[in-house]
Order: structure tokens, then C-alpha cells, then sequence
């Protein structure tokens, strides 16, 4: 593409060009008029002062035999000839006739008819540049003859010629010249507007930050102050729109539900993090294909039917097989319309209520085993107590006997509502600990000490090895102690008589561990993941049986939760079970 600078200068020199030539013919045949006007008033000068001459020296035959020829030939250049009426040649100085004597004879007779007209003088043109210039000479009031002058007008041509030398060297220096000036005068403005011009292109092609020289006040200044206003604009403009486009782009990418848009040909358009991870797909399988070629769900592509027909907002609950597992989606769509009604397509966005329905059918659970597990004592009681007003209170041993069971069970039926207790205050969110150095193998001692008659009872050993005599954590010493007396205690229920439970405790540099190990009915590994729930229990007769209230190891994670710390379970069927305790030596 050809500059702005050199169509400029182009046209410049070209129209420079055209009027030098113009003045350069102009001036040239302006010279040459003046030099051939000049020419001829000397040439006719001089022939009618030789007339005049001769006739004042008395006529032509007078003239020419005094001999006064040869005093007019050192006067002039030009070549001198006396003819009579008749055009016949009296005297001839021969200066220039040698060199073409046919043609001067030629134009001396048509000076011969001239006077034969009447025409006493003037000028007559030959051929190759001659000019005649001829004068009556009278005698006695009649002609006698005329005097000529001739001479080529070579001297002119040679002029003329220098002339055009003159002109022309001056116009090639002018051009020269001028064409230096222009091209610096084209340089000075169309710099700024070249600039302008690129700085325009950089941002019809989006780069804001493109900007062009402001020199100055004239239009070509206010053309680049507008220009770089301009830009700044659209580089606000650009900015904000990055900006939002950003962080609109990362709440989608980052937002925890699931996002799936749609145009309004059915060509899935965008997706984001949360929905490739939920359905365990890529990009390079969703974008820019039909949907119902994609997604293999009947229940989704129907959502997405009917909100293309409906052209309605849709929200419903579906359950959706994932690989080995089952997710329940809430699924919200709606289409998108723009401005002037312009369908544009539909986005849908799909919830993950899975764990929101775990924690629904945990709450459910939670209430049926409450209910049970208040139920069976409550029972107990009224049975017993009915079955004594009924008669049995005279016979002392069934009294004795119906007392002791009534009893067993409000303990039990207490124990269950302390431990309901503890475990609600324990998930309340302001609980707070009391946090204090608490050493870790004091309360194990003292734990064994409270059961050990339970121990005995079943005949069980209970051995405690301990790496050192103070370990110290930070925590509460009540909930600690209760952490244990639940793990001890649950060892001591599904362990078999003339079994054995060990505790081993021990330290590192940032935790004590504390591992209750026994060898009794052990846990199946598919039990495993459920045995921290509320109520669950892995053996529900023998667990029964033995008074546990199925709270034990909820109450524990939660403790060891709020003081930041873990357990871990090991379990083989047959063999026994491990609990391992970690407790941090400092929390806060």
C-alpha cells in the first residue's frame, strides 16, 4: 500500500512539474517574440536609414558610382543589395549569397512583385530562418529602386536555444529545490496523520493501548487528540469488560454446581470445572456438539426438550447412576433470551444434593433410632411395673427380681439421654473447650482403673504399656478421659472372656497416639466407613446385649474433632480391633 507521504509528494512534484513547464514554454516563447520583435525594428531600422542614405546622396545610379557601397558594408552585419523596379540587382555585397544563390534570387523577385503592388517596404520571411527587409528609394517624387537588407536568424535560434538551457537547468535546480522542500513540508504533515492512521489500524485490531503524537493545535492535532481520547476509551472499555468477563468467567469455573449452556442449536457452547468432574467428562467431548449426542441421561435431555418447547424456567430433582455410585441433582434450566425476544439458547445448572439427601435419610435414621432405642427400655419398664400391679408385689423374690430390671433400664434409658446430651453439645457450634495440659498417660491410668471391674467381671486382661509416664497434650481432660473410657469400653463388650485388651501409648514431635487394640469379634471392612454413625451397629443382638447405646464412637470423633485431632481403625474379622487416637500437643 502506497504511503500517505508519497501520494502527497507525488502529487506535489507532479503539479510543481506541470507548472514549471508550463512557465518554462510560456517564457521561452515570450524571449523568442522579444528577440525576433528586436530583430526585426534593427533590421528595419537599418534598411531605411540606408534608403534615406542613398536617396540623400542623390538616388541609386548617383550612389553606386560615387562608390559609396563600400562605406554602408562596414556599417552592418547583414547582407545589403540595391535592386531597380524590374527586381534587377544593381549592386550586391555578396555577404551571405554565396551560400544559397538560387533562394536569394527567389526572394528578391517576390520583393520585385511587392513594389510592382505598391508596397513600398516590409518584411518578407524565407525559408531555413531568412529574413528581407526592403525600403523604396525614391528620386525625383518617383521609385527608383529599393534597398534590402537580409540576414538569417540563426543568432536567434542560438539564443533561443540558450534560453531554453537556461530555463531548463533553472527548473530542474527548482524542482530539485522545491521537491526538497515539499518533501519535508509532506514529511511535517503526513507524519501525524500516517501515525493516526496506524495508531487506527492497531485498534480496529484490539490494541487499546495504541497511541499517536499530539504536536500540534491545528485539525491534524485535534484529529490525534481524539484519536488517543478514543483509545483510551476503548482501553477502559476493554479493561472493565476484562474485568468482569474474569471474574465471570471464574465464578462459573469456580462455582460448586455444575453449569452446561446451550445455543439455540442444541450445540453445547460451555461448561465448567464442577460439571466435567461431576459427570467425569472433557472438554474436547461437550463443546460444540448436540447435546443428546453427549449427555447420556433420558431424564436431562427431557429438562432440556421441554425448556426449548416451553421456553419456560424448569427446576427438578433427578437421581443419575455415576459409574458405581447414584447422585441425586437438583436441576435448574432456563432460556436465554436477549434483548427484541432473540432466542440465544438455554443454561442449565445442576446442584449436587447427594450428601443434603445422606444427611435427610441420616436424619431420618437418627430419629427411627432414637425412637427404638427409647422404646425397648420404656417398655421394659412399664411391662414390669404393669406385671407388679397386676399381683406380683406380694411375692418378694418377683419383686426383687422385676425392681432390679426396672432399674437396669433407667440406667440404661439415662445413659442414652446423657449421652444424647453430650453429643448435642459437643456438634453445637459454640461449644468451647477448656483447654489445659492434660497428661495423657494419668488419664489412661485412671481410666482402667474405673474399668477394670468390668475386666474382671469377664475375666479379660487389660494391659497398659506407656513409652513414658508424661505425655502431655492440650485439651480438655473430662473429654479426653471420655474418649477413652467409649474405645476401652467398647473393646471390653465384643471381646470374648479370657481375652485380652492392650492400650499402647507413645509420642513424636507434634502427637501422642494412644492405640486400644483387642482381640475380639472384629469388624467386617464394608462396616468399616459406618461405624461413626449415630445408632450403628455392627453386631445389633450381641451389641444389645451388651447395654452399648450405639453413641460410643459418634461422641468420640466428635470430641477428637473439636480438640483437632483424628482416630483410625484397623479391624480384621475373628482377630480383633484397633482404634488408634492421635491428639495434637498443641491446639491453639
Amino acid at each position: 500500500m502506497t504511503k500517505f507521504k508519497t501520494k502527497l509528494l507525488v502529487a506535489i512534484i507532479s503539479l510543481i512539474i506541470i507548472v514549471l513547464l508550463a512557465e518554462g514554454l510560456l517564457l521561452g516563447q515570450v524571449f523568442k517574440n522579444y528577440y525576433v520583435h528586436t530583430f526585426n525594428e534593427r533590421i528595419e531600422r537599418e534598411t531605411n536609414f540606408i534608403a534615406n542614405y542613398i536617396q540623400e546622396h542623390g538616388g541609386v545610379s548617383e550612389f553606386i558610382h560615387q562608390g559609396k557601397t563600400e562605406d554602408l558594408a562596414n556599417l552592418h552585419d547583414d547582407n545589403f543589395t540595391i535592386i531597380n523596379n524590374d527586381g534587377l540587382i544593381l549592386y550586391d555585397d555578396n555577404v551571405n549569397r554565396n551560400s544559397h544563390p538560387e533562394r536569394h534570387k527567389d526572394m528578391l523577385r517576390s520583393i520585385a512583385k511587392r513594389l510592382e503592388s505598391g508596397k513600398q517596404s516590409g518584411i518578407v520571411e524565407g525559408p531555413k530562418g531568412l529574413q528581407y527587409y526592403y525600403q523604396t528609394i525614391q528620386k525625383g517624387g518617383a521609385i527608383e529602386g529599393a534597398a534590402v537588407l537580409s540576414n538569417e536568424i540563426e543568432a536567434i535560434d542560438q539564443v533561443n536555444s540558450q534560453i531554453w538551457w537556461i530555463l531548463t537547468i533553472s527548473l530542474i535546480a527548482s524542482l530539485c529545490i522545491i521537491t526538497m522542500f515539499a518533501s519535508k513540508i509532506a514529511s511535517r504533515y503526513s507524519r501525524p496523520i500516517e501515525a493516526a492512521a496506524t495508531t487506527a489500524i492497531e485498534l480496529a485490531e484490539g490494541n487499546y493501548r495504541a497511541r499517536t503524537y499530539e504536536r500540534s493545535s491545528d485539525e491534524i492535532g485535534i484529529l490525534s487528540k481524539s484519536l488517543n481520547i478514543l483509545a483510551r476509551n476503548l482501553q477502559e472499555m476493554q479493561i472493565a469488560r476484562d474485568l468482569h468477563q474474569d471474574r465471570l468467567e471464574t465464578l462459573i469455573e469456580n462455582i460448586g454446581s455444575g453449569v452446561l449452556q446451550i445455543d439455540h442449536k442444541g450445540h453445547i457452547t460451555m461448561t465448567n470445572l464442577a460439571y466435567k468432574q461431576q459427570f467425569n467428562m472433557e472438554d474436547t467431548e461437550l463443546l460444540y456438539k448436540v447435546y443428546y449426542e453427549v449427555i447420556p441421561y433420558a431424564e436431562i435431555i427431557a429438562i432440556i426438550e421441554e425448556i426449548f418447547m416451553t421456553e419456560k424456567s424448569i427446576k427438578r430433582q433427578v437421581l443419575i447412576p455415576l459409574s458405581i455410585e447414584r447422585k441425586h441433582f437438583e436441576v435448574y434450566g432456563a432460556p436465554i433470551i436477549v434483548k427484541n425476544d432473540e432466542w440465544k439458547g438455554i443454561i442449565i445448572v445442576f446442584h449436587d444434593i447427594t450428601e443434603l439427601k445422606k444427611l435427610e435419610q441420616m436424619r431420618k435414621d437418627f430419629v427411627a433410632n432414637v425412637s427404638h432405642e427409647l422404646k425397648t427400655p420404656i417398655t421394659s419398664i412399664k411391662g414390669f411395673s404393669e406385671t407388679l400391679l397386676d399381683g406380683a408385689l406380694k411375692d418378694e423374690q418377683a419383686l426383687y427380681d422385676f425392681l432390679k430390671i426396672i432399674l437396669s433400664e433407667s440406667d440404661r434409658l439415662q445413659e442414652l439421654i446423657q449421652e444424647l446430651l453430650d453429643l448435642s453439645k459437643i456438634e453445637q457450634q459454640d461449644f468451647v473447650l477448656q483447654i489445659d495440659s492434660v497428661n495423657v498417660s494419668t488419664i489412661l491410668e485412671e481410666s482402667m482403673a474405673m474399668l477394670c471391674g468390668k475386666a474382671e467381671e469377664k475375666n479379660i486382661t487389660l494391659i497398659l504399656e506407656s513409652k513414658s509416664p508424661s505425655l502431655w497434650v492440650e485439651g480438655e481432660a473430662n473429654r479426653i478421659k471420655q474418649i477413652f473410657i467409649n474405645l476401652i469400653t467398647n473393646a471390653l463388650n465384643y471381646t470374648s472372656s479370657e481375652g485380652e485388651v492392650k492400650i499402647e501409648a507413645s509420642e513424636d514431635a507434634d502427637n501422642v497416639r494412644v492405640a486400644v487394640q483387642d482381640n475380639g469379634i472384629g469388624i467386617e471392612s464394608k462396616e468399616l466407613p459406618r461405624i461413626f454413625e449415630r445408632f450403628y451397629r455392627v453386631d445389633k443382638a450381641r451389641s444389645r446385649d451388651s447395654g452399648g447405646t450405639g453413641l460410643g464412637l459418634a461422641i468420640v470423633k466428635h470430641i477428637l474433632e473439636v480438640h483437632k485431632g483424628r482416630i483410625t481403625v484397623e479391624s480384621s474379622p475373628g482377630k480383633g480391633t484397633t482404634f488408634t487416637v492421635f491428639l495434637k500437643k498443641h491446639i491453639r
